[in-house]
């Protein structure tokens, strides 16, 4: 069964509501989730979920670092940058999903998590 910490999606959601701000309204969060089933194996089950928002978008120089830890693009005093860097860890190495960057700017952003119902040992 799966037990997945809240944290990523609650990380990812605190930096999409930062990024929407001083932008031009309506600001738009959305979540998406999605139990994808395997058809033959049932190891293949996965939860997808989806946080995108439509903010400013992040460039490619930065999106290669997002899941460093202590990498930020806020001001001095408005963020650690461990955020996206626990939540990498939480989904990737504690559940053995994927969490992935979508973005362009101007065009907004989409974190997508991918983390399989069951564990790998049953």
């Amino acid at each position: 069964m799966l037990s997945l910490s809240a944290e990523p999606g609650v990380n990812i959601l605190a930096n999409a509501i930062d990024a929407l701000e001083g932008q031009p309204a309506p600001g738009v969060l959305t979540i998406k989730t999605e139990l994808q089933l395997g058809e033959e194996d049932r190891t293949a089950e996965r939860v997808l979920i989806s946080l995108a928002d439509n903010g400013p978008g992040i460039p490619e120089t930065v999106k290669g670092r997002l899941f460093g830890p202590f990498f930020t693009t806020k001001p001095v005093g408005k963020g650690t940058g461990l955020g996206l860097s626990i939540s990498h860890q939480i989904v990737v190495e504690k559940h053995s999903g994927t969490i992935e960057c979508v973005s362009h700017p101007g065009e907004g952003t989409t974190f997508l998590i991918s983390i399989p119902l069951r564990a790998a040992n049953g």
